[in-house]
């Protein structure tokens, strides 16, 4: 099983609900990288972090024309210029973001305290020099979502047994709790792996809570993944 990439006649669906839908473009690469769409509460497409795909644009055209295309994290550029340059839309970046702009090779559009009309409001998790690590999530208050690019994830290199959700590996001895615990979502979509779609706000205080009580089987996971 590759960590990232390798042989796909198509990506796997996750994360449908009425207001959006995941993918995972690369079904057995063990990184697990997800993208999401989330429809604007004016009708426009968002797409997020997106990895391309065979017929993916059929599938965003289920939610409606693509608005623009989101960076959530600054070493997520994965493919947002191709598909931003397919759909003849900007690639949105939160205003604080730096270092990123010069490596997208297509239009960009800064936004602030709202992503353009869509009702989602920017999640600053984490700003750092040391690791280097810009990421802001993205949430909906009255749709009870909660989008997370990096910081907490699914696949089983994030997690210990017996975790739903798990905090990033890099993070576990200090885990986002203050930027993360003030939202009682519905819903969690990830970067990598599947989202929670139940329980999630117990999920993802429970996750916070643990991150550093399970670090050691979360570090031993993550060392049988990387000599599987």
């Amino acid at each position: 099983m590759p960590m990232k990439g390798g042989e796909t006649d198509g990506y796997r669906e996750i994360d449908r609900w009425d207001r959006g839908v995941g993918w995972i473009a690369y079904p057995d690469e063990q990184m697990q990288r997800a993208s999401h769409a989330l429809v604007g509460d004016e009708g426009g497409v968002w797409v997020i972090d997106p990895v391309d795909a065979p017929d993916l644009d059929e599938l965003l055209a289920e939610f409606g024309d693509v608005a623009g295309v989101v960076l959530g994290l600054d070493r997520h550029k994965r493919d947002a210029a191709a598909v931003a340059t397919r759909h003849e839309v900007p690639v949105y970046l939160p205003r604080w973001m730096s270092d990123v702009e010069r490596e997208l090779d297509a239009p960009v559009e800064r936004y602030g305290s709202e992503l353009g009309d869509s009702g989602f409001e920017p999640v600053k998790i984490r700003d750092s020099s040391l690791p280097r690590w810009q990421e802001v999530g993205l949430v909906h208050r009255e749709d009870g979502t909660l989008l997370v690019p990096e910081a907490v994830g699914t696949a089983s290199f994030f997690c210990a047994p017996g975790e739903r959700l798990g905090v990033h590996p890099v993070l576990r001895p200090i885990p986002p709790r203050r930027a993360l615990t003030r939202y009682d979502p519905d819903r969690i979509l990830v970067g990598h792996g599947a989202g929670v779609m139940n329980d999630a706000a117990s999920t993802l205080r429970r996750t916070l809570d643990d991150a550093r009580t399970n670090m050691p089987g979360a570090y031993g996971q993550m060392i049988r993944e990387l000599l599987s």
